[in-house]
């Protein structure tokens, strides 16, 4: 009889703690269930991950309550925290955390009767039935169905143009699997999980799909996935959490947009959902899929080193074309217009045709609000956060300065603060200012835009698409919300209004996310029978991510990029760790980051330390922050030594340290 409860607790020290099992609780106690334990003077959730006859220390204290009738955790899943735990600087007990439904955190069991009525409607569409494939998709689709039919663990980049097909391949590769009584997983970026998306695999599979996104209340995300741990649905679609869906007889997981950075979790523990997808796919024996059409670095390299099977789909459907991209320059423009214009001519003629021809265009730009700032003309002053060190954006509609970080907001002054002129303008563009800029020049066009502003209300997202779908609208202006998969085949033409936005980010990854941006915006166009084209302003017309972008070609993006990754050191050639130091006052912040800097280079011979210096955006929600990245071969070992180091650094009280293993923002 084991005396002794291992448990993990969700807090940021990394060991188990032993409980005695008193009598009356021996019958029930099980590892993966949920117990109350002591800790200091509060009652916390524990997860019972191991049962002893020994214990670590004297004086053991008593579990006080079992939580679950039967464990919610699974040995793979517990074996799939440990991993996680080893490989992004968190305890045990965290990532645990992060697999458990936000409905039943805080040791619920079930939630409330009135729950049980409103269970989540699979959304009702008109049943689809498989695509003939084409010869490219039908070869795919062979070689992952091998690999699943094996048992076998295998990491399958599926590279595919825009409208290639790739949804198609995903669907019958998931047919197979549910036919050999197995499950499927499906990931897709929070941004593209539109009805469109889930409508796809919802019309194929029906009531078996559960969907599971950051959109649903916690009570409903619980439904979910109790859905799926009762074994009544068997694929489950949703953003980076979908990833612990409790399932048990995985035959596939698949990784739509793999190189979204939407994958990767911004707090403890920062894990990013491709990974743990691989190393979920390995415990289970079966094939993961990655689907992209412009893949991650890391990916590709990996798949040209042959740790990855590439598998590519080097046409579309119907033997569409791919759009014409014309790139303007905007230097041009400048030197042969009075003033300064948003739309170039070759833009504005261009919506003239297609309004006239009665069809669709959507104008993209990577920035919300309506000016990006405010300046003096007189002293050169910008409005700045008071709280982070960024300018205030001008939102026209609420008629505020606003921050974009902490939400800061302010009436814009009609007199300079620091010099007290009145040349107070505004500079630079957002979407709210493109879309009144629009509204001028084509004053009977039905305009929408789309951003987080104009989607903040439920069902906001879906009205807009849906709007746009059925041609009430003619006109869609958005950020990146409108770049991904969506199908639209009355859109002929995509305008990029500035191109440079992302490529000025201080970021290593700011060319790729440039050329993945202005690849997946440019295959938004002609995706019906009528063709695309694709017209990018930029003031950098040179730059190689977007000349590659313009012609589709990911292989010279790819030649270019590598090289620069190789001569500074970056992923994919080693990993990477960012500790960010932050404290309200700055001297503290930088004294201890230097401290910090210098504790970790002392430990070792093998990983680079450089830095600190102070972020990219150096105040946020009144912290200084600083940065030290750590680069290294080894990520587990790179996380034992840093919490050898954190183990015994003698951190200020007011001082936060966060850890970031393979940041995805600088």
């Amino acid at each position: 009889m084991s005396k002794f409860a291992e448990v993990a607790i969700a807090l940021p020290v990394d060991r188990v703690f032993h409980y005695a099992i008193p009598e009356e609780l021996q019958a029930d106690m099980a590892v993966g269930k949920r117990v109350f334990v002591p800790f200091g003077p509060r009652a916390l959730v524990g997860y019972v991950v191991g049962l002893t006859g020994t214990a670590d220390v004297k004086d053991v204290k008593e579990v006080r309550s079992i939580i679950d009738k039967e464990p919610i955790l699974t040995e793979e899943m517990l074996k799939l925290a440990r991993w996680m735990g080893r490989t992004y600087f968190c305890s045990w007990g965290e990532a645990i955390e992060a697999i458990i439904p936000a409905g039943i955190k805080k040791g619920k069991v079930e939630l409330g009767t009135r729950l049980k009525k409103m269970a989540v409607k699979a959304a009702e569409f008109p049943p689809s039935t498989p695509h003939v494939l084409n010869e490219e998709q039908s070869r795919a689709l062979k070689s992952i169905v091998e690999c699943i039919d094996r048992k076998e663990y295998g990491t399958f980049l599926l590279y595919g143009i825009t409208a290639s097909g790739k949804t198609e391949v995903y669907l019958q590769a998931i047919e197979h699997v549910l036919k050999a009584g197995r499950q499927a997983i499906v990931l897709v970026p929070e941004i593209s999980l539109t009805p469109q998306t889930v409508e796809r695999f919802v019309s194929r599979f029906g009531h078996k799909v559960a969907v599971l996104h950051s959109g649903l209340t916690p009570a409903k995300r619980f439904l979910e996935w109790k859905k799926i741990r009762d074994g009544k649905a068997v694929i489950a679609v949703g953003a980076r959490s979908a990833i612990f869906s409790p399932m048990k007889n995985i035959g596939v997981i698949i990784v739509d947009e793999e190189h979204e950075t939407s994958y990767k979790q911004d707090d403890v523990p920062r894990y990013h959902a491709r990974d743990v997808a691989e190393e979920r796919a390995r415990l289970n024996s079966c094939p993961l899929i990655l689907g992209s059409a412009t893949p991650s670095l890391e990916s590709y390299y990996k798949a040209k080193k042959g740790d990855y099977k590439l598998i590519k789909l080097t046409k579309r459907i119907d033997e569409r074309l791919l759009p014409k991209v014309k790139i303007v320059d905007m230097r041009m423009e400048l030197a042969t217009r009075k003033r300064l214009a948003i739309f170039s001519k070759v833009l504005l003629d261009a919506l003239d045709r297609t309004l006239k021809n009665g069809k669709q265009a959507m104008i993209f730009l990577n920035r919300r609000g309506f000016s990006t700032f405010l300046n003096c003309k007189k002293c050169g002053f910008v409005m700045k956060c008071k709280r982070c060190d960024t300018a205030l954006v001008y939102h026209f509609e609420e008629r505020k300065l606003l921050c974009h970080y902490c939400n800061y907001k302010m009436e814009p002054p009609d007199i300079c603060p620091n010099c007290k002129s009145s040349y107070v303008r505004y500079f630079g563009l957002g979407t709210e200012k493109v879309e009144s800029e629009i509204s001028h020049a084509f004053p009977h066009s039905h305009i929408a835009r789309m951003d987080s502003d104009t989607t903040a209300k439920s069902g906001s997202h879906d009205k807009i698409l849906g709007d746009f779908r059925t041609g009430d609208t003619n006109l869609l202006v958005g950020t990146q919300m409108i770049a991904k998969g969506h199908d639209f085949p009355a859109v002929t033409l995509v305008g990029v209004v500035s191109a440079d936005v992302s490529l000025n980010v201080p970021d290593f990854r700011a060319s790729e996310r440039t050329f993945n941006l202005l690849t997946q915006v440019g295959g938004r166009a002609g995706r019906g029978e009528d063709g695309g084209e694709v017209i990018v302003q930029t003031y950098a017309p040179g730059h190689y991510s977007i000349l590659a972008a313009a012609k589709h070609d990911y292989e010279k993006f790819y030649e270019e990029e590598i090289v620069a990754r190789k001569e500074l050191l970056y992923p994919p050639f080693i990993n990477l760790v960012k500790l960010t130091v932050r404290a309200r006052n700055d001297d503290l912040a930088a004294r201890t980051a230097q401290r910090l800097a210098q504790a970790i280079a002392a430990e070792t011979k093998t990983m680079a330390v450089t830095g600190p210096a102070p972020a990219p955006i150096a105040r946020m929600r009144g912290y200084f922050r600083y940065n030290i990245l750590v680069k290294g071969k080894d990520r587990a070992e790179m996380c034992e030594l840093l919490k050898k180091v954190l183990g015994k650094f003698g951190k200020p009280a007011h001082v936060l340290i966060a850890v970031d293993v393979d940041p995805i923002a600088m």
